[in-house]
């Protein structure tokens, strides 16, 4: 089994498309969406939820207003102003869940339970079993919920003996990204023909090979700016990472996209075409590695 991580330095770059048409293209895979902060492959995939799991990423002060003596000693030591002087009140939008409210409270009318942060789910779809996940607004410890989506793909594809666990991750370079990379067998990086395309491919590729993944590289809309794409080839030759392929501009993808479908799906033509050559590429790659 395979694990292979699509990754981009930032949003907006193609990432969830390719990772959209690539299950089309792939046999016997998992779908898992590490994108838990704005996670949209599901709209590609328009998956069948069966089970539909509560995520707590950390605790949360909870008051007992029948022990509470009103001695106001929470409001005091609280440093984020976040319960009310007057109904000491504990206000969610202003509380950092430190704790410090249950340790001083002298009548224990406050303790630290587990917080709801959001919802995992295992889906089925016409490609494959999918994870997938949504953290609640504002939620924090996206980190830990893409390792629970990751551990449950796992956990199917071991079950089921998929060949591969296909992985949408976050776009950027921070905890969800390292949460989404670690310990995968590859990365595919895609950036687009632009300059600050090229400075998020260099944070990308920093990143994977800081933990020693295997990477490759694709650039997406390439002929938008074809000495830029010239730059991007040469950095990945420069630091032995394979460019695996060019994806052209075409405007049916977005017409295909607002249909809620992969362009593969509907076409061998423009940027479908493109497409499919990238993946018999990176398809032969990792089963090199395989071997």
């Amino acid at each position: 089994m395979i694990e292979l991580a699509i990754i981009s330095g930032k949003g907006g770059t193609g990432k969830t498309s390719i990772t959209g048409a690539f299950a089309v293209l792939a046999e016997s895979k998992v779908l898992a969406d590490c994108d838990v902060d704005a996670p949209d492959l599901h709209l590609l995939l328009n998956p069948k939820i069966r089970e539909n799991k509560e995520f707590s990423g950390g605790r949360q002060p909870l008051k007992d207003d029948e022990k509470c003596t009103d001695c106001g000693l929470c409001t005091e030591h609280c440093r984020f102003d976040a319960i009310e002087p007057n109904t000491f009140e504990i206000n969610p939008f202003r509380c950092e869940r430190c704790g410090i409210c249950a340790r001083i409270c002298p009548e224990e009318a406050i303790t630290m339970v587990d917080a709801r942060s959001g919802h995992w789910f295992i889906s089925d779809t016409d490609y494959g079993p999918m994870v997938h996940a949504e953290l609640g607004i504002a939620e924090e410890n996206s980190g830990r919920l893409v390792a629970v989506v990751r551990q449950n793909a796992k956990i199917i594809a071991e079950d089921g003996n998929y060949d591969l666990i296909l992985i949408d991750g976050p776009p950027g370079i921070g905890c969800p990204v390292i949460s989404s990379i670690t310990g995968v067998d590859a990365a595919l990086i895609v950036t687009e023909s632009t300059v600050s395309g090229v400075h998020d491919l260099t944070r990308a590729l920093d990143l994977v090979q800081h933990f020693n993944i295997d990477a490759m590289a694709c650039v997406n809309k390439y002929d938008l700016n074809r000495e830029v794409t010239d730059q991007i080839e040469s950095i990945c030759q420069k630091r032995n990472v394979e460019f695996v392929g060019k994806i052209r501009y075409d405007p049916a993808v977005t017409r295909v996209l607002v249909m809620g479908k992969s362009i593969v799906s509907v076409s061998d033509d423009g940027a479908a075409q493109d497409i499919r050559k990238m993946w018999n590429t990176v398809h032969k790659r990792l089963l090199r590695r395989n071997a």
